[in-house]
């Protein structure tokens, strides 16, 4: 671990931990709505749909379908929402919270390690890279100041959006068959989204993660971790 990277002091207090992670759980829930009604929403409601969920294939799929400012603000404000609070998480508990993260999502275990040693040497660029929630995490344990994060994330977010609204322009076509598809099938597609929806969540609770229930018992698992961590007395 870098000696960027600090203990945690945790949250102030009880209501702020509440406020942080319920909002959290309600971009969990409103991700996977999105997931659950793409077929309805992505041609029909486009700007509901990135607002609900605004990973780079909704955004491609829906770009087409929107104005450019209601594109871009509605994005903007979906993308970095969580990311702020994934921060004061990383501040809040540091190491624990790194950790965590590595239990919960395993797929980012690799990024986790990468980012203990790129991070000292360039925290901007990190941030303005990939401002996902491992990375905001990452920087709010490793003591990045909430200006430096705040623009990275900033223009890292805007430069995403721009590609994207760039590639669904370029991919006007492809991109457009594929709606009037979802459009002509949008119900047995429903079917299939409500299962796959199902069987992701399935997977996740017997592969001992979820995500509303991970958040939920973020303070819990750390400090057990913790625990187990110490040296025994003797």
């Amino acid at each position: 671990m870098t000696a960027a990277v600090r203990t945690h002091p945790g949250p102030p207090n009880k209501t702020a931990r509440n406020l942080v992670i319920g909002t959290l759980i309600a971009f969990v829930v409103a991700a996977n709505v999105g997931n659950l009604f793409l077929s309805v929403l992505v041609t029909e409601r486009p700007l509901l749909f990135i607002g609900l969920n605004a990973q780079n294939r909704n955004l491609a799929l829906a770009s087409g379908e929107l104005s450019a400012w209601s594109y871009y603000l509605v994005g903007f404000l979906r993308l970095v929402g969580p990311d702020p609070l994934f921060f004061l998480l990383g501040r809040w508990y540091g190491d624990g919270a790194i950790r965590w993260m590595e239990r919960k999502a395993p797929a980012y275990g690799n990024l986790m390690r990468q980012l203990e040693k790129w991070f000292d040497k360039a925290q901007f660029a990190v941030v303005a890279f990939a401002p996902n929630n491992p990375v905001c995490l990452f920087a709010g344990a490793a003591g990045m100041s909430w200006g430096a994060f705040a623009a990275a994330n900033a223009i890292g977010t805007v430069i995403r959006l721009v590609l994207i609204r760039a590639f669904s322009s370029a991919f006007e076509g492809p991109l457009g068959s594929l709606k009037g598809f979802i459009g002509d099938y949008r119900w047995p597609i429903l079917a299939l989204s409500a299962v796959l929806v199902g069987l992701s969540m399935f997977s996740d609770r017997k592969g001992g993660r979820d995500g509303i229930s991970d958040l939920a018992g973020l303070d819990e698992d750390i400090a057990d971790h913790e625990a187990d961590a110490r040296p025994e007395e003797l």
